[in-house]
């Protein structure tokens, strides 16, 4: 269980420069060209896979990869739904709840055989 604990904390590290790397441009880089705005989320994207790839390594010893891609895409979503609510001003909508509705249903499938013990 520590494994899964330190794969989750090490995604959710990784999804905020991950994030940052995607939107962040948006708010702080809107004026410059879009190649500024490349490198620079090149730049940050390395932090972001110096945290993933231990982090998939390490979560892959105790999770299969669709265990490790749902994990990912939950914490994914949550990461960014604060980061663009309270960093891009945008206004969430109730599509987000469905959509984490969605990715928590899957998150059940893929885990199930870990929760019933099989």
């Amino acid at each position: 269980m520590a494994q899964i604990l330190t794969t989750a904390v090490l995604l959710v590290l990784s999804n905020v420069f991950m994030t940052m790397a995607w939107y962040g441009h948006l708010q702080d880089l809107r004026h410059k060209p879009w190649f500024v705005a490349a490198l620079i989320s090149w730049g940050i994207a390395l932090f972001e896979y110096l945290i993933q790839v231990p982090a998939n390594r390490l979560g892959h010893q105790v999770l299969n990869v669709g265990q490790l891609k749902i994990m990912q895409e939950v914490i994914s979503l949550a990461v960014f739904v604060p980061f663009a609510w309270l960093y891009l001003k945008e206004k969430p909508s109730w599509d987000y709840l469905w959509a984490a509705c969605c990715l928590l249903g899957a998150a059940f499938f893929v885990f199930r055989s870990r929760l019933s013990g099989h």
